[in-house]
């Protein structure tokens, strides 16, 4: 007799081969078997009308601080994913002496907006190498898997302390740091992260350890992860597209055999997907293993009343609209919704804005409403900013914008849509082989950002309604693509042998929540959450762990480690 039985569901492996009706049947942890009729078992799922998939795997996370005080990984667990990858960026808490707790602590908050006091109160540092941090997980029993890379700021500060900023590495030095990321993966570690980003900051205003390594440095971390079998995960200056910018993906793949992950953003231009499809080619020079991960969707910072507020933009620095906005930017969110309804407080609230210099305000002049309904607006089309609806209302922006505050009883939000801004290039670019839906950056940007959903909005928009992806094909996209990229050899499918990380989905009422705020981080820190719907059950190493987007109560999560 099995230990679980799902009966009748339309069964979606995560190869991209064909659906049919079936049972899955689950024996300690891992699927047994598939098929009619398998046979009994100690409980059984009537899965009848529901899709059947493999779990979730998210490749890009940033819940390396979040899992020390939420080990049920919220809202990302949610939405579906049962395997999450942490450390990405190059930045981590492991290799960590005690005296940098701190330095990797405010790095994380300048970095990934991860309040640093959270992490120094909520994580319990009690390891120093990449293994004992793995250690330091496992014992907070986990609702979901997760996985790790190991990250090049903490190994650069680890081998020349302050000199690893600005400074090259001596060839000693890179001898060390290789060895570091081999020990590492030794003990668990799935490969190495790094970026190049220059806008990737420390607290004083300098690109992060790494972002500036020369190309040798990367090649000799490289051939360790590649004699492992491990990934080399990169952030790249996306605001070039020239050769120079993907000449290190390119030989890391080529010259140390690697795969290579590297996050790939899309501009608001109607070519931007051929241009970006045209420069990934490129780097793969033919047909090395180099994916690109991207937003499915338009996104880059959340706002409204119950968050961030506008403020007067001058070159990345804010300023006061004024002292009514200050006043009310001090206020907590019920105080703030009957400031707005008070007539001298809105009028001196218009007033300041309107005598404010805000041309350069672009994360308002290119914001988008998210509605004031149960699910967020991700597709509002470009005539449908913050300025064109106060155009369309012959008003001025900050009075639609108070207005629909006040309409929404200030739970209404605005997004601003840095990446993938152009929902059709984002259409043409995800239909690229080698480009995988992700990018949910998840514990991190916690009170600006949240992609959590990314995967519900890839099922139930790019499958469900606009058809870009087959249901066979969205699906092997956020299972076993991604499990594939990561290393994973026994999760990412529906197949006898594999791990029983199972999802049954209500596919024509799955669907995102709106984003609501809240403040469960230590110190009451703020940070957005989004519920689910349409996820009838998650299964985790073949034990319901999430029922209708709710925690059961199980923590049958492992810490994956690299074998």
């Amino acid at each position: 007799m099995f230990d679980l039985v799902l009966r009748g569901g339309t069964l979606v492996d995560g190869s991209g081969g064909g659906t049919y009706l079936g049972d899955v049947a689950v024996q300690d942890g891992v699927i047994v078997a598939l098929g009619n009729e398998v046979g009994a078992a100690k409980r059984e799922i009537d899965a009848t009308g529901l899709v059947v998939t493999p779990g979730f795997v998210d490749v890009h996370t940033h819940l390396d601080a979040q899992i020390g005080w939420d080990p049920v990984l919220t809202p990302l667990s949610w939405h579906g994913v049962t395997t999450a990858l942490m450390g990405n960026c190059g930045v981590t808490f492991a290799p960590c002496a005690p005296h940098d707790r701190s330095l990797l602590a405010e790095m994380m908050e300048t970095v990934e907006d991860i309040p640093r006091q959270a992490i120094l109160e909520g994580l319990p540092w009690d390891w120093e190498d990449y293994g004992e941090y793995l250690d330091s997980i496992e014992k907070r029993r986990p609702a979901i898997n997760v996985a790790g890379l190991v990250g090049h700021c903490a190994v650069r500060f680890n081998v020349m302390g302050e000199r690893a900023v600005e400074e090259l590495a001596s060839p000693d030095e890179i001898r060390q740091m290789a060895a570091i990321v081999a020990k590492s993966m030794d003990d668990g570690a799935m490969g190495f992260s790094t970026s190049r980003l220059p806008g990737h900051m420390l607290p004083d205003g300098r690109s992060i350890p790494g972002t500036f390594a020369a190309h040798e440095e990367l090649l000799a971390i490289g051939e360790e992860v590649a004699r492992r079998d491990g990934l080399m995960q990169n952030v790249l200056d996306f605001t070039r597209r020239d050769m120079g910018n993907g000449e290190l993906l390119r030989r890391l793949a080529d010259e140390c055999g690697n795969r290579v992950l590297f996050s790939y953003t899309l501009g608001a231009e109607d070519d931007a997907a051929k241009k970006n499809a045209a420069h990934l080619d490129r780097v793969r020079d033919g047909d090395l293993d180099i994916t690109a991960l991207t937003l499915p969707r338009g996104t880059g910072f959340i706002h409204g009343l119950q968050s961030h507020l506008p403020a007067y933009d001058i070159w990345g620095q804010t300023q006061p609209l004024g002292p009514t906005w200050e006043g009310l930017r001090a206020m907590d969110f019920a105080a703030r919704k009957q400031a707005i309804k008070n007539p001298q407080t809105r009028a001196a609230l218009i007033e300041e804005a309107k005598s404010a210099d805000t041309s350069k305000l672009y994360w308002v002049y290119g914001s988008f409403w998210m509605g004031s309904g149960d699910t967020p607006d991700y597709l509002a089309p470009t005539s449908q900013s913050l300025a064109d609806l106060a155009r369309a209302a012959g008003e001025h922006w900050v009075e639609t914008y108070l207005r629909l505050a006040d309409e929404s009883s200030g739970t209404g939000l605005f997004t601003w849509r840095w990446f993938s801004a152009n929902i059709n290039a984002v259409r043409e670019f995800l239909q690229h082989d080698r480009v995988l839906p992700g990018l949910s950056d998840a514990g991190a940007h916690v009170a600006m950002v949240m992609d959590c959903a990314v995967y519900t909005f890839v099922l139930s928009h790019w499958v469900r309604d606009a058809g870009v992806y087959t249901l066979q094909e969205g699906v092997r996209r956020i299972t076993s693509a991604p499990a594939r990229v990561i290393g994973l050899r026994d999760r990412g499918l529906l197949k006898p042998g594999f791990k029983a990380d199972i999802n049954l989905i209500d596919l024509e009422n799955l669907g995102e929540g709106y984003p609501r705020l809240v403040r469960d981080f230590p110190g009451e820190a703020p940070r957005f959450v989004q519920n689910s719907r349409g996820y009838v059950m998650t299964l985790v190493n073949g034990v319901p762990a999430f029922e209708h987007g709710e925690h059961t109560g199980a923590h049958t999560g492992e810490v994956i480690r690299k074998r």
